[in-house]
């Protein structure tokens, strides 16, 4: 066993989202007199570089801009072999496929990872779980799906995100004295459905005027977005704004936080609201039950049902002090059952077993 262990973190991108930021964490936060962490990228530069950078992590990239490099697939194997990791950690879907491939063709041991909801199926987990030499998944959910496709209880560990406590922590002010503002952090693409929030809004609008949705994050569904909002009179109350590495003055700012995803892992962002003391409504999705307790922190709807999901918005515009209770109930929640050590050590122990396996 080599005294430092090199981590190699294969990433599409280090844009700025969930995955990214969550990774981007475990990575800072291991143990430097035991690993060394590396994060090499399908494309260029991009949001989170700089971060990782001044984080001591090796940064490396096989692309120049936001655009996956040309032959990405082909180039990959010469980086692994210049990078020469004890373990090679694939996060999303390309990575899990093309890291998979090239870990078994150069005998790396390979930890993937299953974190969205649409990951089994984008990722072949049918075929492909069994390149790897153990599977993380950020949600009981999916690990119940990964059985039901052939993988061994045995072969898979939950293990839940981590959320910076101390970081994302509730300001002073109570919710129940904020403006009505709805807030969402999250990539605007299809798993997300925003469209459905979207109607909820216009639904609470008819209820509460003065309310505003404020979206936070950036994506491909951008565009149809906004021509949505162009086109529906609620469109008035709804307000874009790029995403950013640093978001705590929009929690800080906000009553209530809404997510309205059909597919999810276990959203970093739901944890975050939930550590700076904000109300949750979100649709029954993925992992989203083991976080939201109705009643207790928040409120679950079904997927694609704006009705439900207009009327909890509704009852916490207006029973303000209910907001106050939930977010209170939720930091506590966070405190308890997700904080970053247990998800760190939970890791590197996973780390320690896989290179040592790699040499028996």
């Amino acid at each position: 066993m080599p005294d430092i262990m090199r981590i190699l973190f294969l990433m599409e991108d280090l844009c700025y989202g969930g995955t990214q930021r969550q990774m981007l964490e475990l990575a800072r936060r291991l143990d430097r007199a035991r690993f060394a962490p590396i994060m090499l990228t399908l494309t260029g530069p991009t949001d989170l570089d700089e971060t990782a950078r001044e984080a001591g992590i090796e940064v490396h990239h096989l692309g120049r801009d936001r655009r996956l490099a040309p032959f990405f697939f082909a180039r990959l194997g010469s980086a692994l072999r210049t990078l020469r990791p004890h373990v090679l950690v694939p996060c999303t879907a390309l990575p899990n496929i093309w890291g998979r491939l090239w870990g078994r063709a150069l005998g790396l041991p390979v930890l993937g990872t299953v974190r969205g909801g649409g990951g089994p199926k984008r990722q072949h987990e049918r075929l492909l779980w069994r390149l790897t030499g153990h599977m993380v998944c950020n949600s009981e959910a999916l690990c119940e799906v990964l059985q039901g496709l052939g993988v061994p209880a045995g072969h898979l560990s939950y293990i839940p995100n981590g959320v910076d406590t101390a970081r994302f922590c509730a300001p002073t002010e109570p919710v129940s004295l904020r403006p009505p503002r709805i807030l969402c952090v999250a990539r605007l693409a299809g798993d997300k459905d925003h469209v459905t929030l979207f109607r909820a809004f216009a639904r609470v609008r008819e209820r509460h005027p003065e309310a505003v949705l404020r979206l936070v994050g950036d994506g491909p569904e951008e565009a149809r977005l906004r021509q949505w909002a162009a086109a529906h009179a609620a469109g008035q109350g709804i307000e874009f704004v790029p995403g950013r590495p640093d978001v705590r003055d929009e929690y800080a700012q906000a009553r209530l936080f809404a997510l309205s995803s059909v597919r999810e892992g276990q959203p970093n962002v739901l944890l975050e609201a939930m550590s700076c003391g904000l109300p949750l409504c979100a649709t029954a999705v993925g992992g989203i039950p083991r976080l939201v307790t109705p009643g207790e922190n928040g409120f679950l709807a079904g997927a694609g049902d704006d009705a439900a999901l207009a009327a909890h918005i509704c009852r916490l515009l207006a029973e303000p002090e209910l907001g106050d209770r939930l977010g209170r109930a939720g930091r506590e929640r966070v405190e308890r059952d997700f904080a970053f050590e247990r998800m760190v050590a939970a890791h590197e122990e996973l780390f320690v077993r896989l290179a040592g396996e790699a040499r028996c």
